[in-house]
This record gives C-alpha cells, structure tokens and sequence, in this order.
C-alpha cells in the first residue's frame, strides 16, 4: 500500500467524506436539487456531467492504445478476458440483482447497470499492486474501453428488458431503449476516451513517451478521483433524504455487490491457474474479470434515469464497496503469489 499515492491510499476514507459531505450539503441546503434541476439538459445535470467527464478523462489517457496492435501471444488471455467481462460478469450481476433486489426494481437496475460497465480505471492500480502484469492489464483495459462503445447499450437493452421478458420476470413495466442507453454511453465514455486518446497520440509525438508517463500522466491523475468525489458530494446531497430515511438500502444493495466482487475474482484466478497462464496473467485476468467502471455506470445511471433515481443511488455504492474489496483481494493475490512461486498447487 506504501506504493500508492496518499489519496489512492485513503480512498475508501475520501469517499466516506465525500458521501458525509454530501448529506450535510443536503441537509443544509434543501434547495440544492432545484439547484440542480436548473442545470440540466434532459435528465442530465450539467454540474453532474462534468464531474463524470472530468473523473473519466485522466484514467483513459493512460490506455496504451497504440498495444491493441499486438495481440499474437495474448490470444487465450483476451479469450477468457473477453467471456468472463462479457458473459459471466453481467449474467452473475443479474442473477444477484434479481435474487436480493426482486422488490427494488430502481436499485435491481442500478446493480444490472454496474454489472454492465467493465472496468478501465481502477483496475491499473489493483494490478500493479497486485505484481500481475502490467502490459497484459494495459491491453485488456484498451480492448474492454472499446468494447464498451460498441457493446454496452445492446447488452444494456438485453438485460434489462429482453431477458426478463424472456424468462417472464415482473419487471413491472420497466423498459429502457438501446438508444438512451448508447447516447449516454457515447457522452460519458466517447467524449473522454476520444479526449484520452488524442492526448496520448500528440503527447507522445510531440514530448516522447517517458515525458507523458512520468511528468504528464501523474499531473493529471489525481483529477480523476476529484471528479469522483464532486460527483458522490453531489448525489449524496440530492439523495440524502432516500438514505437517511432508509440507511438499510444501502445495506441491501452492498450485499450483492459483495459477493459478486468475491465469486468474480474466485473464478477468474481459478480460470487463469487451469489454463496454466502464469501467476502474474491469472492476476491480471483476475482483477481485469472482478473490477467494475463504476464512473461509467454512474453516468448512466444518471443519464438515463436522473441523479436523484434509485439507480443512480445504487452506482453511487458501487465503489464504496468496490474499494475496501479490492484492497483486500490484493493481499490474496499476493498470498496466492507465494503460494505458486513456492511450488505448491492452489488446490492445496
């Protein structure tokens, strides 16, 4: 943990300030959502969708776009990457939404939209604290940040109306459109990742690459988490009064998120150690399979259903519960590691 910055190191703490600050902000200024309100274009509030922007430009201009080319050797990697990220990750979110939230279809929503939204951020610091392979982390994060253009409002219209009709799930008339979806997807993940990767392509062109990785990127990371932590301030202040009333829901929604965050990376390691991928690609296939975009399905949250949406509120836990979980699930990674580098078998 000593390798982290000090605001990547308290990050859990500075995001349980900011969702405090958040309820007081609310409590104090009850008029904080009219505020808001007139800011905002359809269901998006401006203020909201800059601190999205901002908190998702710093985290892709440090894709390695220019790798995507090399993919001869990484083939059984992005396979497996490809189908837990795809398949198992949101079939699992789905299932657990549907299992604890059956009765919540606003928060059952909210977790189906987490699910979705596979990870491009956090997952770089995971890894690299985790000593799994960097390149190979840098790679699957590139393919799942273009994938995400491409697939998320499909599979986002598929699990949340398609296949609940299809196994004749009451979802209470709830329905959303491939089109809300892909043009949200578009504002909040299109806008910064073309951002991300012109800067990386004149940055390196014009300084060279160890400029732009050491001097430039460490400049403009930390923005990423104030973004992150405006947009929580802002949220919990809108929806202070549904979590204050009712502080259970939060439980409710951590609870699902919990054990999807375990299974995810249970899974994935074991995948990796069967295949026999090496310790430090079983990391990364871990970590790439158990992380989450939760910026990206904030946004979506917000851009489909509004910021003071019980979707939105369940985006919002995403992260205070992705946090703590990850940190923790470095130390089995590395527990693991000695265990592989000192001969034995996983098994035992």
């Amino acid at each position: 943990m000593t390798r982290l910055s000090t605001l990547d190191r308290y990050l859990p703490l500075w995001i349980a300030l900011a969702m405090a600050g958040g309820l007081a902000l609310g409590s104090f200024l009850p008029g904080i959502e009219s505020a808001l309100d007139s800011l905002r274009i359809g269901t998006i509030s401006l203020p909201i969708a800059l601190g999205l922007i901002l908190m998702m430009y710093p985290v892709l201009a440090k894709v390695r776009y220019e790798e995507l080319g090399h993919l001869g050797g990484e083939r059984r990697l992005m396979a497996s990457s490809l189908i837990l990220n795809w398949v198992v990750g949101p079939l699992l979110m789905f299932t657990l939404a549907w299992i604890f939230l059956a009765d919540q279809p606003e928060f059952r929503t909210g977790l189906i939209i987490v699910g979705l939204a596979r990870c491009i951020a956090m997952v770089l610091i995971w890894s690299d604290l985790a000593c799994a392979d960097r390149e190979a982390t840098a790679l699957l994060v590139a393919i799942n940040s273009l994938f995400q253009i491409v697939a998320y409002s499909l599979l986002g219209w598929f699990y949340l109306t398609a296949l609940p009709d299809l196994l004749g799930l009451e979802s209470q008339g709830f329905e959303v459109s491939i089109w809300e979806i892909a043009r949200t997807t578009l504002i909040f993940l299109g806008i910064p990742l073309l951002a991300g990767y012109v800067t990386r392509l004149v940055g390196i062109r014009r300084r060279g690459a160890e400029w732009y990785e050491t001097r430039f990127l460490p400049r403009i990371g930390p923005f990423a988490l104030y973004g992150l932590l405006f947009t929580i301030v802002l949220l919990f202040a809108i929806q202070g009064d549904a979590i204050t009333e009712d502080p259970l829901d939060v439980a409710r929604i951590a609870l699902p998120l919990l054990i999807y965050f375990g299974l995810m990376f249970a899974v994935s390691f074991w995948a990796g150690w069967v295949m026999s991928l090496g310790y430090e690609r079983t990391a990364t296939l871990a970590f790439t399979a158990a992380s989450n975009n939760f910026e990206l399905a904030i946004a979506v949250a917000i851009g489909v259903f509004g910021a003071s949406s019980g979707e939105a509120l369940a985006g919002v836990v995403g992260p205070l519960v992705e946090v703590p979980v990850l940190v923790g699930l470095v130390y089995v990674s590395l527990y693991l590691r000695r265990r592989w580098s000192g001969g034995h078998t996983l098994a035992g």
